[in-house]
């Protein structure tokens, strides 16, 4: 506490008009300020202590403030001794001689008695609260979250600590309570904007904007009070998947005024205008024929999208991408972002489109494969698919070539190819075939091997008897392996002289017959046999050997004889 007051008290004079009757007390008790309660009053800084500051009010007594009072937004107390300030009077004199005195509540008095309904004040935003935020013009006041902006703001933790002018709508200074709007403000400048806006604004005018609001077809543009639609097709001269790939909230960028409706206040805008159109000059600078660059920008199931540049694409179809592959989806082959080289097949300028073919940036195996394997070529490769049909043979890089079933073997009955052959069996086949035109090449595994056939009747001429296995058993005949792969017939007719009820009390699977070949068709390449016949072929083939026999005999007979005569005439 300060009591010396010899350097801050009025300088009374002695003599004069009070003489000597009236004692110094008195003198100084009348120059006291009479202060009440609440009252404002100016005063002056005599102390700066650690944690509080000691206040001459002209009052008989000091009064200390926590220096706490005097700090600034960062927290630091700029004050030193001789300052002057205004505080409020509190209370009088404590157990300790001090006066009460406030420098915020005289702030706050001063803020409040300057304040009025329908003023714009500046103010910072300092916490969220129920309902909306708490703002800092002096005082705390309300701001409610529908009166933050134009528009409603979703997030408003984003906007503590920013500072704005705001409008007072509500105030109560009884209660101690002020309503704010930032939105009737920006109403009030929009609608001064707007008006302005209309007065220039004219189609074929290129205008600054800022980007307002986006959604899934475009986004709007505030042009100065009033809004204008900048539609997704009216972006850019390339692909744009979405606004929001090339444009964000808050953007400044210069748009052209597309339509003007004056009365509905209506604005279409577009971006790509304000650039030349880049198919302008697209078939001078991509000619059909030409090797182009581009980045794939999109696949669907139908071929990749290509840009070639800004605002231009081009669509490699699946059949162009591989000249030996089957493409089910580009995406086997390319990736979103990949660099790639094609060649321009055919323009469509009116339409904007253009062909491109991936393939034929490289040489078509299918030109130089019939140079490479002649028909006749025995090659060796790994099966690479199996069908009903047939197997697939890797024969050149990209390049297939297909054994039909019928080609597998000469004799055996093949069902399916998977009875003989798997996935990644190496093989050997001979080339049948080459369709450049159609991109077939033709197989064969059996042609490795001569046509038994082709020596079947040398070998089984009619009346040959021989035996073999029954292999199967039907209705109308019993099949007989005769060797590996060959089968003959024996017709129901030709099992027995005897009337039979069905071939299967004839013979069983396995079972081994003898039989007779009655007849060789090798067109068909069926045998028939018979073992009815048999026995009077077995009798024929007795007699002819017994002829023989007699024959050969008459002939060694008459040998001797006539070498016994050629000695007796000696």
């Amino acid at each position: 506490m300060v009591n010396d007051k010899t350097n801050h008290e009025p300088d009374f004079e002695m003599d004069g008009e009070f003489g000597d009757e009236q004692s110094f007390s008195e003198l100084f008790e009348s120059s006291i300020k009479e202060l009440n309660v609440g009252d404002v009053v100016e005063g002056t800084i005599v102390q700066v202590n650690p944690d509080s500051v000691i206040v001459d009010v002209g009052y008989k007594s000091e009064g200390l403030i926590p220096l706490h009072e005097f700090a600034d937004e960062s927290g630091k107390a700029n004050v030193k001794v001789g300052d002057r300030i205004d505080v409020l009077f509190e209370h009088r004199e404590n157990e300790n001689g001090l006066i009460g005195l406030s420098k915020e509540k005289a702030d706050r008095q001063k803020v409040w008695n300057a304040l009025e309904e329908g003023a714009v004040v500046e103010g910072r935003i300092v916490s969220r609260i129920k309902g909306g935020l708490s703002v800092d013009i002096g005082v705390s006041a309300f701001l409610p979250g529908s009166q933050v902006d134009l528009r409603p703001v979703r997030n408003l933790d984003k906007l503590l600590g920013d500072t704005f002018e705001f409008k007072i709508i509500k105030l109560n200074k009884r209660r101690g309570n002020i309503v704010l709007s930032r939105r009737v403000l920006l109403e009030e400048q929009r609608e001064s904007l707007r008006t302005e806006t209309l007065k220039t604004l004219e189609e074929g005018q290129v205008v600054e904007g800022v980007v307002k609001n986006l959604t899934d077809y475009g986004c709007f543009i505030d042009l100065g009070g009033i809004d204008g639609l900048l539609h997704i097709t009216d972006m850019s001269w390339g692909r744009v998947n979405h606004p929001s790939d090339i444009l964000a909230v808050g953007d400044k960028i210069n748009v052209k005024v597309l339509k003007f409706d004056r009365d509905k206040e209506r604005v279409s805008l577009g971006l790509k205008q304000v650039a030349p159109d880049p198919w302008t000059d697209v078939e001078a600078k991509h000619p059909v024929g030409a090797r182009v660059s581009g980045k794939v920008v999109s696949l669907t199931d139908y071929g990749a999208f290509i840009e070639l540049e800004e605002g231009v694409e081009g669509l490699i179809h699946v059949s162009e991408m591989s000249w030996t592959k089957r493409i089910k989806h580009p995406n086997k082959i390319l990736n979103i972002g990949d660099e790639v080289e094609s060649v321009v097949l055919a323009l469509d300028i009116p339409n904007r489109r253009i062909s491109l073919g991936l393939k034929q940036a490289e040489s078509n195996p299918w030109d130089i494969i019939g140079e490479k394997f002649p028909i006749g070529t025995i090659i060796e490769g790994q099966v690479k698919n199996i069908t009903d049909f047939g197997i697939f043979v890797g024969v050149d890089e990209g390049i297939d070539g297909l054994v039909h079933i019928s080609d597998l073997s000469w004799t055996k009955r093949v069902k399916h190819p998977s009875e003989l052959y798997k996935k990644g069996d190496i093989v050997k086949a001979v080339v049948l075939n080459i369709d450049r035109e159609n991109e077939r090449f033709s197989l064969g595994i059996k042609q490795l091997q001569e046509d038994p056939w082709h020596s079947i009747p040398e070998r089984y001429a009619p009346g040959t008897i021989l035996k073999g296995q029954v292999t199967s058993v039907t209705d109308f005949g019993i099949f007989l392996e005769i060797e590996e792969g060959i089968e003959g017939l024996i017709h129901v007719s030709e099992i027995s002289k005897e009337k039979i009820d069905s071939p299967k009390t004839f013979a069983k699977v396995g079972e081994e017959l003898e039989a007779v070949v009655l007849n060789v068709d090798t067109a068909d390449r069926k045998i028939a046999l018979s073992v009815k016949h048999l026995a009077d072929r077995k009798e024929k083939a007795e007699v002819d050997a017994y002829l023989g026999a007699q024959k050969k005999a008459t002939s060694n007979f008459g040998e001797l004889l006539q070498g016994a005569l050629g000695k007796k005439e000696d």
